[in-house]
């Protein structure tokens, strides 16, 4: 049987419609290869900026970590010169009655403690509570008429919390049992 299709082969191909069609593939995958060669170099070069972009942020962020490590107290010492001038203007004063260097000294501490408190340090004064063994340290036991036992009944020195985070427990005396 014959076939009436003008585009079938008739078994026979001739060398130079192969080579064209091989030639042509070969000019598509190298044109592929070109085309993949420049998206790679694209990409390197991205890749190559994303990475020094990061090297800089990471070099900024360094830099401010270390600026915030240093000055974290400014604020604080900030607040706290005026005290500092008020105690030095108070040790420059030549006489003088008890009774007005202990008001300035009394000013000084209420400013010094107002400072302290604007920054979260708390006074622990346990007169009267009972002994927290988290934020009291007991000294000694007394005899207190009228206090129940293991209660607080004088305060040697005050403890202080910083932030919900005991800072120095108090030292206290409590009553005997």
């Amino acid at each position: 049987m014959q076939s009436n299709d003008p585009t079938a082969s008739s078994g026979t191909q001739t060398p130079g419609g192969q080579g064209e069609a091989v030639g042509s593939e070969v000019e598509a995958l190298k044109a592929r290869i070109a085309e993949l060669e420049a998206s790679n170099v694209e990409l390197r070069d991205t890749v190559l900026r994303e990475k020094a972009e990061i090297e800089n942020q990471r070099r900024r962020l360094h830099r401010d970590v270390e600026q915030a490590r240093r000055f974290a107290n400014e604020k604080l010492l900030n607040e706290l010169l005026p005290v500092y001038d008020g105690l030095e203007r108070g040790l420059q004063v030549e006489g003088g009655d008890v009774a007005s260097m202990r008001e300035g000294i009394a000013l000084t501490l209420k400013s010094l403690l107002k400072i302290a408190e604007n920054n979260g340090l708390v006074q622990v004064d346990p007169v009267g509570q009972p002994l927290d063994p988290d934020k009291h340290h007991a000294v000694s036991m007394v005899e207190a008429p009228g206090a129940a036992p293991n209660t607080v009944v004088s305060v040697l020195q005050k403890g202080y919390v910083l932030n919900d985070r005991l800072l120095r427990p108090a030292l206290v005396a409590v009553a005997k049992e």
